[in-house]
């Protein structure tokens, strides 16, 4: 039977099914597509059940949805601070604290919250003398744009240092960080999780090195295989480098050949290995691989940062491809391919 929604009563499930009413079906499907299959199920059912809701009350789940879509935006902005006092201007205390207290319920601020708003070469000044360890720390809490332009800048002989560090960092306590996090608190304001938090590790340092420069890439890499090879090979399981495009198939190769420029293509085969060069020559019709061979031949020397430069942008082209599932990058432990 569908039931009336009461002005008094309303469940925080009955605002999410109203909110996906009002919002009609093409934009609920959207929303769907980022709910588990089990607040998919609850949500469809509440949906069914609910056949009469009033204007008034649609009016109300639409303002607060906008309010609280304000107050995360204001939160990202500036903190929660910044978020109170724009929301105490536009709405009054009372209405602010509701909102903020609406958020802030099961909001979990992260260590250096403020660092991820802050400018990587601000940072960089602030860190680099630093110990590895502390670096490492901080990085694993920055966003993995902000740490591969700190980690490239670094001097080549800390960045597999600091490399190692994090992914070998498993649990850190509030004590250590809230310590850490006093040597940027001169500058930048501090926010501090009461928790023990989790950062860093293998996926962490994979994630930041997708981000880097080849040269840094291939330098860390390289240390750390000397170093600590079984480290080393964890890592590189789980990312993609140029010379792994010897493992594409031959529709993948032939996709990001597709998005790449012929003379970036021709400046990155200039320091391939022959096996990397042949299967990309293998996957291209014979006019195409003539014209990139001329093209080779014709530019002379080229420094090797040029080559790297190139090699990481069609890196970054073939990851780009994954992440849209256009393609699909095998990397073991089941991902093997059925057809």
């Amino acid at each position: 039977m569908a039931r009336r929604v009461s002005k008094g009563d309303i469940t925080g499930r009955e605002k999410a099914a109203i909110l996906l009413i009002s919002l009609g079906p093409e934009y609920s499907a959207q929303i769907f597509k980022h709910l588990s299959n089990e607040e998919i199920e609850e949500l469809t059912l509440e949906i069914a059940n609910m056949r009469k809701v009033s204007p008034e009350e649609k009016d109300r789940v639409l303002d607060e949805f906008y309010e609280i879509c304000l107050a995360q935006e204001y939160i990202s902005e500036g903190g929660i601070n910044y978020a109170k006092d724009v929301l105490e201007k536009a709405l009054g205390s009372q209405k602010a604290m509701d909102i903020i207290n609406k958020l802030t319920a099961s909001l979990q601020v992260k260590p250096f919250d403020f660092a991820r708003k802050a400018d990587p070469s601000q940072l960089l000044n602030y860190i680099q003398n630093e110990h590895p360890q502390t670096i490492a720390l901080i990085l694993a809490y920055l966003s993995s744009s902000q740490s591969a332009q700190i980690l490239s800048a670094l001097p080549q002989g800390k960045q597999s240092e600091v490399a190692q560090r994090i992914a070998t960092m498993d649990r850190t306590s509030p004590e250590i960080i809230r310590e850490v996090e006093m040597v940027l608190e001169r500058k930048l304001s501090s926010l501090v999780n009461q928790d023990y938090t989790s950062a860093g590790g293998i996926q962490s340092i994979v994630d930041i090195l997708n981000s880097v420069d080849r040269g840094t890439e291939k330098n860390i890499m390289d240390t750390l295989e000397i170093q600590d090879i079984e480290l080393a090979e964890e890592i590189r399981k789980r990312m993609f480098i140029f010379e792994d495009i010897i493992g594409l198939d031959s529709t993948s190769i032939q996709r990001f050949i597709r998005d790449t420029d012929n003379k970036e293509l021709a400046v990155a085969l200039k320091g391939a290995t022959k096996e990397v060069a042949d299967v990309i020559y293998a996957n291209m019709s014979k006019r195409m691989a003539e014209m990139i061979k001329e093209d080779m031949d014709f530019m002379g020397p080229v420094r090797l940062r040029d080559v790297e430069e190139a090699q990481q942008k069609i890196v970054n082209i073939i990851r780009r491809l994954e992440e849209a599932g256009e393609i699909i990058i095998s990397r073991g432990g089941g991902d093997e391919i059925i057809v």
